[in-house]
């Protein structure tokens, strides 16, 4: 009873904990002949990887992907996919599991330590083990090897909330997403999220964010009805990120204030839409528009404030977690969920081209 693979053509299996020797991923369903590089994957992971800006944990990890499997050298010197499954590992260098001592017998209110422990009698607290957001990093792997699959559809992610401070639309510019440690597509909010997480970071406390991922070159009619929607496939994927408490696609939650009038997204020929209040995904099938997904990811629950809670046996006292952390944990979910999104489009053009052709 294996809960660690999502997808059905193109299907991932993660494995690794945040203190063990290595993480990774099996990519099963890839097809043949993809030219394929470490350095293909590479780039995405140097997104996501610890201790780039003091606004990430310091943990040094250079996240150094290894192709074990599933590649070929053809004559030409060109490494390709041989259809068969692609193991990804990425070696943990750094860990100092000594900082989780005096937490080993305490849960971390917030956290998935006591849950583990009631249900399998056994916790890593090192780090939180499987439940930590290290093991996003094989996520990450598995979306570059994604994105060779869909190479014509665009994935971009940013962060447009930090706390109650979001970002001005109006200023939206993805390429500010690359200049700033934050994501952030809003060259002014950028700045003023640096001071807020500087007050963050100093008083030992944590804060949650919201991000949003855009897909663009998807065409009309990826997804299935009525059990494979592509939007339920989407919001599954982005759910499954650590730390995320919410999704949408499109506007939303904000479509409850619409009226039909508003939130209808007009056709014109071409065809061409007006509007894209659905997100780009109309009955569980994709429209041609861009893909819109948003999460919501809280406060990362290790923080230097006391907090009330439990021990193993069921003893009321305090905690204060040390170590190195995230005072924000949705800044590196936006690689996170870029490679969600690769994997779900992925997976459902797979789908498509075995059902319809094309």
């Amino acid at each position: 009873m294996s809960h660690n693979s999502f997808g059905h053509l193109f299907r991932v299996t993660t494995f690794g904990e945040s203190h063990g020797v290595a993480l990774g991923a099996i990519v099963d369903g890839c097809p043949p002949g993809i030219a394929l590089t470490e350095a293909d994957i590479q780039g995405f992971l140097d997104k996501r990887k610890p201790g780039q800006s003091r606004f990430t944990t310091q943990r040094r990890e250079a996240d150094e992907v290894k192709i074990l499997s599933g590649v070929f050298t053809r004559a030409d010197g060109v490494q390709v996919t041989t259809g068969t499954p692609i193991a990804l590992m990425i070696e943990n260098t750094d860990q100092r599991s000594k900082d989780y001592g005096e937490i080993a017998n305490k849960y971390r209110p917030g956290h998935a330590d006591y849950v583990y422990d009631a249900k399998y009698g056994v916790r890593d607290y090192r780090g939180g083990g499987r439940s930590s957001a290290r093991e996003t990093a094989a996520r990450v792997a598995a979306g570059a090897v994604a994105r060779k699959i869909v190479p014509n559809v665009t994935i971009r992610g940013a962060l447009v909330q930090i706390g109650p401070h979001r970002i001005d639309r109006s200023r939206f510019d993805w390429t500010e997403v690359e200049k700033n440690p934050l994501f952030c597509p809003d060259a002014v909010m950028a700045g003023q999220w640096a001071d807020y997480l500087d007050g963050v970071r100093k008083a030992g406390s944590s804060i949650g964010a919201v991000v949003e991922v855009v897909a663009a070159g998807a065409p009309a009619g990826w997804g299935a009805p009525l059990y494979g929607k592509l939007d339920a496939d989407l919001a599954a994927a982005m759910m499954s990120i650590n730390a995320v408490k919410g999704v949408e696609i499109g506007d939303g939650f904000a479509a409850a204030e619409l009226s039909g009038e508003e939130n209808a997204d007009e056709m014109r020929a071409g065809p061409s839409f007006l509007s894209n209040h659905a997100g780009g995904v109309l009955g569980g099938l994709s429209t041609g528009q861009p893909i819109v997904a948003r999460f919501a990811v809280k406060p990362t629950s290790s923080i230097l404030t006391p907090r009330r809670t439990i021990d193993r046996d069921g003893n009321e006292t305090e905690i204060v977690t040390k170590g190195r952390h995230d005072p924000c944990v949705g800044i590196r979910a936006v690689p996170v969920g870029e490679a969600m999104m690769a994997c779900v489009l992925a997976d459902h053009f797979l789908r498509h081209r075995g059902q319809v052709g094309g």
